[in-house]
């Protein structure tokens, strides 16, 4: 049967990712919340640092891991955040913190501005991949002992992070790719654009500067969210198609601990 048959009903049966059908979005942002807040407790009380990739999308998970934190009272201080991605100026510079686009701007105002600051990480572990020098996050990611858990969601085209569908690398080529700048394909910009610019595709940025596919894989966990329309598609080719580059959320298929969350909308059949 195609993947794209898989009734709602049946989602997540005989899946090579778990896929755990959920109600509403709010489903979906609490359960990554709650891994986020439940594996800093943890690591905090054996005194060990916790090391998290972390998105901007999906983001409804932050307000309520904001809460959490602040009201537990539960220290970040031995935490190391690393966002995937963030978006380029035609010159391959940072696009400007203020630009609502930005992914920078969108942790300082919505995540670290709001957590008290004696509970917050000092500014060296929040961590962006740099486009002058890519390798150095990697670096670091990997002096930390790698990722305890990748958080993220799936692009149209199958992307984790920015890491886009390639034709011409196997999967296990585009699996040792580390973090770079891109060229962002038309489908990522034009899905992008519907969300945040009202559909101006020419409005979007061209690059980006994304974590590799290879660290995103190193994680010991991932957990991903779909909850769009789109997503009915895009999560089913990933826990039913075959491994490959075009799609590459399918490399996840041969990760030990990844699971896919999806709401309602995202566990309808596609058509």
């Amino acid at each position: 049967m195609d993947c794209f048959d898989i009734n709602a009903s049946d989602l997540g049966r005989g899946a090579r990712i778990p896929v755990l059908p959920l109600g509403d979005s709010g489903e979906v942002f609490y359960e990554l919340a709650l891994e986020m807040v439940d594996a800093i407790r943890a690591h905090n009380a054996a005194g060990e640092r916790t090391v998290f990739i972390c998105p901007v999308g999906p983001v409804g998970q932050y307000p309520i891991f904001v809460r959490l934190v602040n009201r537990e009272r539960l220290s970040l201080k031995n935490c190391w955040f690393f966002n995937m991605d963030e978006y380029l100026t035609d010159d391959g510079a940072y696009i400007d913190e203020q630009s609502p686009l930005s992914f920078r701007g969108f942790m300082a105002r919505n995540v670290y501005g709001k957590i008290d600051p004696e509970l917050l990480m000092p500014e060296s572990q929040r961590i962006f991949p740099d486009p002058a020098d890519p390798e150095k996050g990697d670096k670091l990611l990997a002096e930390l002992g790698g990722p305890d858990i990748c958080f993220g969601g799936i692009g149209i085209n199958g992307h984790l992070a920015f890491n886009e569908a390639r034709e011409d690398m196997t999967a296990e080529q585009f699996a040792q790719l580390g973090t770079r700048v891109i060229e962002l394909t038309p489908e990522t910009r034009t899905a992008n654009a519907i969300g945040d610019r009202g559909g101006a595709i020419d409005a979007m940025p061209k690059l980006a500067v994304t974590i590799g596919i290879r660290q995103i894989l190193s994680a010991k966990k991932v957990r991903l969210g779909v909850f769009r329309d789109w997503h009915r598609a895009v999560v089913r080719q990933a826990a039913y198609g075959p491994v490959t580059a075009h799609f590459p959320a399918s490399l996840l298929q041969n990760h030990p601990d990844a699971v896919i969350y999806a709401n309602a909308t995202a566990s309808a059949r596609p058509f």
